[in-house]
């Protein structure tokens, strides 16, 4: 079992543990945390992580829509004091059918912890992929969200997409906010503001799935890089593969992603 991992620079302190789904168990800014944080040492389910990778079983779930990545353990191949980087290999089997390569690496660089998430299709036969992040942003008195988009995937009972809808994003009060969908033709940034810190979010991803209610103490804000339940969506017509972001590797060929997190003092 690996040890949990702390990486630190200018008042950012991140903690991983690689075992746990390659999860991030926590991310402060001196004391106060920037994510749902909890100390990696005492972290025992990647659920109640800061934040996981989404990387192609959720559970008891009907629906794989956030992937196996944070379902698997994780192998350190580099480490240092603002630097890791992991790794993960995914033999086919029943929750997933084709065979591929992961990786992350972590850095932080002053106030921004940097992320990126890669993978390669090690099948024989082209593979659907998809790659993102999951985090839970703490959400405070006065906590407000903002970001622009083109469209906003309607949700069916089941909590999948069913179609697109017109949307200029959001920017409002997370307090009374209830939402879980997939806003498309994100423009890779988020600003998360509260009387304690202003975070900024950007990605590489021009997806992004927000997720929080009254009776929850998190905002989740996801870069992503297709629809939830493209696949599903494209065999039914529902969707051209283009408008939901789905890409398809050949054998050996790769994709990755890149988010970083910059997190201030609120003046």
């Amino acid at each position: 079992m690996s040890p949990a991992i702390t990486l630190s620079g200018a008042g950012l302190r991140c903690e991983i543990k690689p075992e746990l789904g390659g999860c991030i168990a926590g991310l402060w800014l001196d004391d106060v945390p920037v994510l749902r944080s909890t100390a990696a040492a005492e972290l025992a389910t990647v659920r109640l992580a800061g934040s996981y990778p989404l990387v192609q079983n959720n559970g008891p779930e009907p629906h794989a829509i956030h992937g196996i990545g944070w379902q698997r353990p994780w192998q350190v191949l580099d480490q240092g004091d603002d630097l890791l980087l992991l790794a993960c290999e995914h033999r086919a089997d029943a929750a997933w059918p084709f065979a591929f390569d992961a990786s992350q690496t972590f850095c932080i660089r002053r106030d921004v912890l940097e992320l990126t998430l890669s993978m390669t299709n090690q099948s024989a036969v082209p593979a659907p992929a998809g790659l993102g992040w999951h985090p839970y942003f703490v959400k405070r008195a006065g906590s407000h969200i903002a970001f622009d988009a083109t469209g906003r995937w309607e949700m069916s009972g089941e909590k999948l997409p069913t179609h697109c809808q017109p949307s200029a994003g959001l920017a409002t009060d997370c307090a009374s906010l209830d939402v879980d969908h997939c806003f498309d033709g994100w423009n890779g940034s988020v600003t998360l503001r509260d009387e304690l810190l202003h975070t900024r979010i950007n990605a590489s991803l021009s997806r992004l799935v927000v997720f929080t209610n009254t009776t929850r103490g998190f905002v989740a804000i996801e870069p992503v890089s297709h629809v939830n339940n493209a696949v599903n969506l494209l065999q039914a017509d529902a969707a051209r593969a283009e408008d939901l972001g789905l890409e398809v590797l050949a054998p050996g060929e790769s994709m990755s992603a890149q988010m970083s997190i910059q997190v201030e003092r609120a003046p």
